[in-house]
């Protein structure tokens, strides 16, 4: 199973970025996906999750009405749209193939991508 990553980057406070994670070796349509982030010195937290049809999205209360989680099972592919982001936004972000807001939940992870938001 590989999940990877993109989307990335430097963006300024009130920014947006829209983050891909495409999935391969693992039935992608039948699989819920989920998005997690790590900030520097503090523990793995979880972001947004989605069932396997995009039925149902749950997201961390410190994101609801900024971050969008949805999919397209053509491509084997999971988004997370950021918008108004803050400073406190900054960390390195993952998907990963699961269900639930604990890691512990998630089989596979991806290898990570850093958004960093800064003037």
């Amino acid at each position: 199973v590989q999940l990877q990553a993109s989307g990335g980057g430097l963006v300024q406070p009130g920014g947006s970025l829209r983050l891909s994670c495409e999935a391969s070796g693992l039935t992608f349509s039948s699989t819920g996906m989920g998005w997690f982030r790590q900030a520097p010195g503090k523990e793995r937290e979880f972001v947004a999750g989605i069932t396997w049809n995009g039925g149902s999205r749950y997201y961390a209360d410190s994101v609801k009405g900024r971050i969008s989680i949805s999919r397209d099972n053509a491509k084997n592919t999971v988004y997370l749209q950021m918008n108004s982001l803050k400073p406190e936004d900054t960390a390195v972000y993952y998907c990963a193939a699961g269900y639930g807001s604990s890691p512990k939940q998630y089989a596979y992870w991806g290898q990570g991508t850093q958004v960093t938001v800064s003037s």
